[in-house]
């Protein structure tokens, strides 16, 4: 693995552990409640989409634990139908697949030291 890559599946932790730290105690009425949450949470999946989409093909395909197309898709739609989102897909995002990206993404930074 480059250093370049090395860098944004970085980038990818740290994002998904602040998010998940945002919501720690919080539940998926809490992001209609408070925008600046539902705001923050939106810029990390946003990062996490970004950086996701800069990983080399060659180092994606040595990781098909992670769901490439499907993290840098949900950054795509935050990003272009920023008038229009699904609270339920973010809070599912959230709780269900950011724990898991953030399990595979140690473990891969892990192994490459």
């Amino acid at each position: 693995m480059n250093n370049f890559d090395r860098v944004r599946l970085q980038h990818m932790l740290e994002a998904a552990c602040e998010a998940l730290s945002f919501v720690e105690g919080r539940n998926k009425d809490d992001l209609s409640l408070d925008r600046m949450l539902l705001l923050s949470l939106v810029k990390e999946i946003e990062i996490i989409g970004e950086a996701a989409g800069k990983v080399s093909a060659e180092c994606r395909a040595r990781m098909p634990g992670i769901p490439w197309a499907g993290i840098v898709g949900i950054r795509n739609r935050l990003i272009h139908a920023y008038f229009d989102w699904n609270v339920e897909i973010i809070w599912a995002t959230l709780t269900s697949n950011l724990p898991k990206l953030v399990d595979e993404l140690r473990r891969v930074l892990q192994d490459v030291g």
